[in-house]
């Protein structure tokens, strides 16, 4: 086998072999996944949050796609409030398990295989819960 196609294949192994799960997004501060800043109220989910979770969540390749890690989707309202109960608890959000992920409260913390969010971020979630969770 020649030197080429050896190098050939082993990028095809590697490739193969890499985590689907990279954390090539947008770099904010503290190293965070993404540059989304929070309001300290008022968060919008259309503004703040998905734009959030598209970017250190869901197209990164873990939270998206017929697969998702988790079996958890992070791409639409509804998948993360409605179709999976107790990821969000509108209203709540120590009962949260969104929450408890992202802060890393006595589970893995999210994103698990990237930077943590930035403070800004985990609050913003925070509050956009106990808001009510609201889809606007």
């Amino acid at each position: 086998m020649s030197r080429t196609r050896f190098a050939r294949l082993t990028v095809i192994v590697l490739s193969l072999v890499i985590p689907a799960c990279k954390d090539d997004n947008p770099v904010g501060e503290g190293g965070s996944p993404s540059n989304i800043v929070f309001p300290p109220a008022n968060v919008s989910y259309q503004t703040h949050v998905q734009p959030l979770f598209n970017q250190a969540c869901a197209l990164s390749g873990c939270h998206d796609g017929s697969a998702p890690q988790g079996r958890v989707k992070l791409t639409e309202y509804g998948e993360v409030v409605i179709v999976k109960p107790g990821i969000v608890v509108p209203g709540d959000p120590d009962a949260s398990e969104l929450v408890r992920r992202i802060e890393g409260r006595g589970v893995l913390r999210m994103p698990l295989n990237g930077n943590p969010l930035n403070q800004n971020q985990i609050t913003g979630i925070r509050t956009w819960v106990a808001e009510g969770a609201k889809n606007n």
